[in-house]
């Protein structure tokens, strides 16, 4: 029952199957690589390669993007296709979900149509136990003429069993008929019915009902009336905990990061110049440390929360819920999975769009994702919040991080009422035709492995994006230092760059130093408020406050007022996209043009929108 009739010491597998039936848990267990697994289809839209030594025999693995079918119909689906047509490897792991066997063994046909170097591979038959299901690989190697074998793929030791089945098999020979499936290809009802005789051959259910816990919880995330409410109540709580536990991290960070200046600018000053130094210290390590000690507790926690949904089987959910608006917008729903990617980085969110298959979409997706506000636009949003909407002398108690959980995810849905705006008007203009349909499959609910939540938010999502940030603070905080020391007819360059936006931030709301501070912010948005507190108190260097009580004072000083407020988070979520963001456009479209388009919608969007609130609040206070 296998596959090649002389032994080689080289061999290259490629591993197939649906959507979401742990083909990159599968990878990443047989390579020791950390390709992201994610419980909903349309995560892998690229190949990945690997290799692993068994024995004697190194064996490169190609991880194909999930797909239902060989049929071109989808970017995932043409890319497999070609792989197993053009590249020819030497044997073909396919993988199937043991809970939904039925539907996974059409593409099994499929591709023994158009190979028989081919081992099935069943995954999560510890979910198929428990659920009753019970299947024969015994059976279906009977019926298939092809080696079978089931694992829990979570389970290292029975990835070790899987690579040695692997071994055994692709160094015995073959038995399969290569013409025996040939004619399978073209005729989809026959595979089907195919597909069903095989299932009632290998499987035995001991429960009729084996999604009724799956039908209740579907009822709730997706029902008309309960399925937006439980979305908005999970980014609720989402933001909640973020907010309650990333307060105190922050507070002892900062203060651990601020405590080592002093000792890092003595010893120094003992080998560079004083100025060098103070460039060093009060211009890159300020303001580097700044970015970290308030971007990462939140992401820290943001992030393994939001994978922990995504790993029990809920963003698909989200997605479905959103489907119905992007479509009265002319957008693909699939939009709904990549503006969720970009709450934690929109250059993740443009990158996710991929998934979208029409390109016109795909563009819609990428112009509209930085409407929703990245992991390092919340810092500003945080502090006008708390300094504005809130009690600034409460504590972060639990009822006052509630309110103002509840304060962000209604900036938040703003965002979100800006992209379907941006995706409709889009549509309408350069971006005009018909919204195309797609399979989205709503995958069973499954317990989150926590050790691989925690290791791919925290690694893999965390510090990715605070290395991106860090990168782009260092010389954002050189620039300043520089700006805010380097004097120019009297005044210091950051003070006479702000007095020149002045005139034209004053129609929006806002001053010149807002408005510098978020140009200056374009390679890390973190750093926004710390450049308006520098400009403010005319330092040299980026300064901190003791109290919310104290920053408030000082903005109240400036001339802030409600609308301000108003129009510098509306702007916050409405402006430029960061400068990490802006490559990844150019690198997913290779267009200068749809580059400068997303730099330039949302822009004139929070120009427009800034100015109608600030001549809206003029007005009303001419009544009052």
């Amino acid at each position: 029952m296998c596959l090649h009739s002389e032994p080689v010491s080289f061999c290259t597998i490629a591993l197939a199957g649906n959507p979401n039936v742990g083909k990159s848990t599968i990878f990443n267990g047989l390579t020791g690589m950390h390709q992201h697994t994610g419980n909903w289809s349309g995560k892998t839209v690229s190949l990945a390669t690997g290799c692993c030594a068994v024995g004697k025999h190194l064996y490169t693995f190609t991880d194909l993007p999930g797909c239902y079918s060989l049929h071109a119909c989808s970017e995932e689906e043409r890319l497999a296709g070609a792989c197993l047509r053009e590249t020819t490897p030497d044997g073909v792991l396919v993988i199937c979900d043991a809970v939904c066997l039925e539907r996974n063994l059409n593409l099994v046909l499929q591709i023994l149509s158009v190979t028989s170097n081919v081992i099935l591979c069943i995954n999560l038959m510890d979910q198929a136990a428990k659920k009753g299901i019970h299947i024969s690989c015994s059976a279906l190697e009977k019926e298939l003429h092809i080696p079978v074998i089931g694992i829990t793929a979570r389970r290292k030791r029975e990835i070790r069993r899987l690579k040695q089945f692997l071994d055994t098999c692709m160094f015995q020979k073959a038995t399969v008929n290569p013409g025996f499936f040939k004619n399978l290809f073209g005729e989809p009802i026959l595979r089907a019915e195919m597909a069903s005789e095989l299932y009632q051959k290998a499987v035995r259910l001991e429960k009729p009902d084996t999604r009724s816990f799956d039908c209740t919880l579907d009822n709730l995330f997706t029902g008309k009336y309960t399925g937006i409410f439980c979305m908005l109540l999970l980014l609720l709580c989402i933001f909640w905990i973020t907010l309650l536990g990333a307060n105190y991290i922050s507070s002892q960070l900062h203060n651990l990061l601020f405590s080592l200046e002093s000792w890092l600018y003595e010893q120094l000053s003992l080998l560079l110049p004083e100025k060098l130094c103070q460039l060093l210290i009060q211009g890159c390590y300020r303001v580097t440390a700044w970015v970290v000690s308030v971007m990462l507790p939140p992401m820290a926690l943001f992030f393994p929360l939001f994978t922990l949904l995504e790993d029990f089987g809920y963003l698909p959910r989200a997605a479905f819920n959103m489907d119905g608006c992007f479509s009265r917008c002319k957008a693909c729903g699939k939009q709904a999975l990549t503006m969720l990617m970009g709450f934690g980085c929109n250059a993740v969110g443009v990158t996710g769009c991929r998934i979208v298959d029409s390109p016109r979409e795909r563009l819609i997706a990428i112009l509209t994702n930085s409407f929703v506000p990245c992991n390092g636009r919340f810092p500003t949003i945080l502090v006008v919040l708390v300094l504005f909407f809130t009690n600034k002398k409460a504590e972060f108690s639990l009822l006052h991080t509630l309110w103002l959980a509840l304060l962000l995810t209604c900036v938040i849905l703003f965002g979100v009422l800006m992209t379907f705006f941006s995706s409709w008007l889009l549509s309408k203009t350069v971006l005009k035709g018909i919204p195309s349909s797609f399979v989205l499959e709503l995958p069973p609910y499954r317990k989150p492995q926590i050790c691989s939540v925690l290791l791919h938010s925290v690694v893999h999502r965390t510090l990715q994006v605070l290395a991106r940030a860090v990168t782009a603070a260092i010389p954002a905080g050189l620039l300043i230092w520089l700006m805010a020391n380097t004097m120019a007819g009297g005044q210091t360059l950051l003070t006479r760059i702000s007095v020149f936006l002045d005139p034209f931030a004053r129609l929006l709301g806002l001053d010149g130093t807002i408005l510098l501070a978020f140009i200056l912010g374009i390679p890390a948005n973190e750093i926004v408020i710390p450049i308006i507190i520098m400009a403010y108190t005319s330092q040299s260097f980026l300064v901190d406050f003791e109290s919310l009580s104290a920053l408030h004072t000082l903005l109240l000083e400036q001339g802030w007022t409600l609308s301000t407020a108003v129009s510098i988070l509306i702007f916050s979520i409405l402006h430029w996209p960061c400068a990490t963001t802006l490559l990844t456009i150019k690198k997913e479209t290779r267009s200068w043009k749809w580059t400068a388009l997303a730099f330039l919608l949302p822009t004139c969007m929070g120009f427009l929108l800034c100015f109608l609130t600030t001549c809206m609040f003029r007005l009303l206070s001419g009544f009052l």
